[in-house]
């Protein structure tokens, strides 16, 4: 029998209704007292599924008629595409360069920035008064120098966080960085030399094209699915060739897809790092985002000696000007510790204090679904217009698919094969 609650295994039925074209976009579903006859259950649980489906952008209340699917619920996902291998190019690089310095422009829409511009879409009055107080009572902040590995009080409180995400870590596992991609740069000198090959999803988050290049590092592209994730047949083919030194992966709120890995997947993952004693990068910038009930475990939660490194920050949840990300680097703590007093330092310590005591005042979980919520809607919108004003064919990943009701897809998606150029011919964020 299922541990959820009644709507949400309901919910999760629709979804999967939905999802499969069964019920398709436009379609209403069955009146409140038709479903209480088709469950066999109250009015009141199936007004609660289909609030919640509503919430979640698959449905739409219609006044004086009822509820039906949202068109945006049917477009159907990109493909994976297939492995390659190269070194970033300039080309490349040169592209992710140029959007890098547009970004700045007043009048340019980043569609490429996973975080939002302004401050209703973050406790910046919290902020303000907290950071205000700590200048009166501890005006030190400003003036004693910071050391790695950061914060106390701030370590204290990530190492509490990481627990909602199944890892159990110590204060000590812990760095704080300038934001997620010092985090991912350390990791990455920590285990790499030049001239070694990483594993990097299919897509990716365009940043590491670049840092990888600076590394003098190589890339082996692996096939991601829009749903499921990293192709393990695939990691474990290159694992046991030895043909990889490292791997950078997005298990959880994947970016650019959405996608989340099932526990299952994330588990093999964990011991296919370990068997093979190749370290995994595991990025999580938005793993807080997660759309689901709760968030996942991460990969580090089933690590078992150490060769998992969690990289992740609060840029996309709280306070992107902020730059204070974490690496718990497990059996390369020593080495990554070591690369931040040699590299940057510490970060600065008013700001690592004001978010540990947001963090303590209990209100980061309340933020955090006003701010899911938002870009809920936010995607819907989006997917709503490109179903109505994009070519047909054109292909948009859910996140709100695995995070509901873990929905697998057909056998045909697993396929290598896929509609898109390898990169370096095209741009890594605009692949299908």
């Amino acid at each position: 029998m299922s541990q959820e609650p009644l709507y949400q295994q309901l919910v999760n039925e629709w979804i999967t209704l939905i999802q499969n074209g069964v019920v398709r976009a436009g379609e209403r579903l069955p009146s409140v007292r038709k479903a209480c006859a088709m469950h066999k259950v109250s009015p009141s649980t199936i007004l609660l599924t289909y609030r919640t489906l509503e919430d979640r952008g698959f449905i739409e209340a219609r006044p004086q008629s009822g509820f039906y699917v949202k068109a945006a619920a049917s477009l159907p996902l990109p493909r994976m595409r297939r492995q390659s291998e190269a070194a970033p190019t300039g080309e490349v690089v040169d592209h992710i360069e140029t959007v890098m310095r547009v970004q700045t422009a007043a009048d340019f829409i980043d569609l490429s920035l996973a975080s939002p511009r302004g401050s209703d879409f973050y406790p910046t009055t919290r902020f303000k008064h907290i950071m205000g107080r700590l200048l009166r009572q501890q005006p030190e902040l400003t003036t004693d120098y910071p050391f790695p590995p950061g914060s106390e009080r701030l370590r204290r409180q990530i190492a509490q966080r990481a627990v909602s995400w199944g890892c159990v870590l110590a204060m000590d596992d812990i760095v704080i960085t300038n934001g997620c991609s010092e985090a991912l740069q350390l990791a990455l000198r920590a285990v790499c030399k030049p001239g070694d090959t990483v594993g990097l999803e299919s897509p990716t988050y365009f940043y590491l094209l670049p840092l990888l290049k600076s590394l003098g590092l190589s890339v082996i592209e692996i096939p991601t699915h829009p749903n499921s994730g990293l192709s393990l047949d695939a990691l474990e083919l290159l694992l046991s060739e030895k043909r990889l030194q490292a791997i950078v992966a997005m298990p959880t709120v994947h970016n650019p897809l959405g996608s989340t890995m099932p526990p299952e997947a994330k588990r093999r993952l964990a011991q296919l790092v370990n068997d093979y004693r190749v370290p995994l990068i595991e990025d999580a910038p938005h793993a807080d985002l997660h759309y689901g009930v709760q968030t996942p475990d991460a990969v580090k939660a089933f690590d078992r000696d150490g060769w998992v490194l969690l990289c992740s920050s609060y840029s996309k949840t709280l306070a992107p000007g902020f730059r204070i990300g974490w690496i718990a680097a497990g059996r390369f703590a020593r080495e990554v510790l070591q690369l931040k007093c040699a590299s940057s330092l510490g970060q600065p310590r008013l700001l690592e204090e004001t978010l540990a005591e947001y963090l303590e005042s209990g209100g980061y979980d309340h933020h955090l679904r006003l701010i899911r919520r938002h870009f809920m809607s936010q995607m819907e919108r989006l997917r709503g217009t490109v179903a109505s004003r994009f070519p047909q064919g054109t292909r948009a990943p859910c996140p709100l698919a695995a995070a509901c009701c873990g929905w697998s897809y057909p056998p045909a998606w697993t396929r290598w094969s896929c509609f898109m150029r390898p990169w370096p011919n095209a741009l890594p964020w605009c692949r299908g």
